[in-house]
């Protein structure tokens, strides 16, 4: 699961945020201050910081400069009451990744977020290739193989199918499988993801109205059934 750091000192802020991300799907920690943020940061190899800049002990800029002076590129996306254009600079230029202003939109920050973790995190993820059964998907050419016959999937069905075998073995909300896979702003329903695990039942399994990988966990939504070591 995708973990996030946020280091804000505002307790509402902080409060809220911290209960949006988790209902999105995300695993969350805190920090109220920068001493203790950049200690979580080291130690917890978040994938996402969210980062205040005006904090205890040490400030959001230099929670920011140690990190990248130590080598560690998580993504960060800053927070701050200031607006002005030097400060966005400094903050780009000690490595931040992107920059909101508060009062920030939570609609805005989500997306984001969803942007960086798309750009960084899934590149990474989902490089080289993956078997099961008698499936094989190369992750680099986009391309899914069933007893050495090429699949004719969606670009939106391998997004689909990346996201499931990444989380393995765990149980995905139907709201969390869509927001992940089609964005926090699609205005699709929840029978979209219902439509398209049917595709895949039909086009990976055997037995589509049995399925061995692609369970489904009745009144949640769906998990992926095979081990990745």
């Amino acid at each position: 699961m995708t973990l996030i750091l946020i280091i804000e000192d505002d307790a509402s802020i902080l409060l809220g945020l911290e209960k949006s991300l988790k209902f999105q799907g995300y695993d969350v920690i805190c920090a109220k201050d920068g001493e203790s943020g950049l200690r979580l940061a080291t130690q917890k190899s978040p994938d996402l910081i969210i980062l205040d800049i005006m904090l205890p002990k040490l400030d959001g800029y230099q929670v920011c400069r140690q990190l990248r002076e130590n080598n560690i590129e998580i993504p960060i996306i800053m927070l701050t009451v200031k607006e002005q254009e030097m400060d966005k600079v400094m903050g780009l230029e000690l490595g931040a990744d992107d920059y909101v202003t508060k009062p920030f939109s939570l609609l805005e920050l989500m997306a984001r977020i969803k942007a960086i973790l798309r750009r960084t995190k899934g590149a990474e993820e989902h490089k080289g290739s993956f078997a099961f059964g008698d499936v094989e998907i190369d992750f680099d050419s986009y391309t899914v193989t069933r007893e050495g016959k090429e699949l004719d999937l969606s670009q939106r069905e391998f997004d689909l199918l990346t996201f499931l075998i990444s989380n393995s073995g765990r149980v995905l909300k139907r709201e969390t499988i869509l927001n992940e896979v089609w964005g926090y702003d699609y205005y699709g329903t929840l029978r979209t993801v219902d439509n398209f695990i049917t595709r895949l039942h039909q086009k990976l399994e055997k037995d589509s109205a049995n399925p061995q990988y692609i369970l489904t966990v009745r009144g949640i939504g769906y998990k992926f059934n095979f081990p990745i070591d």
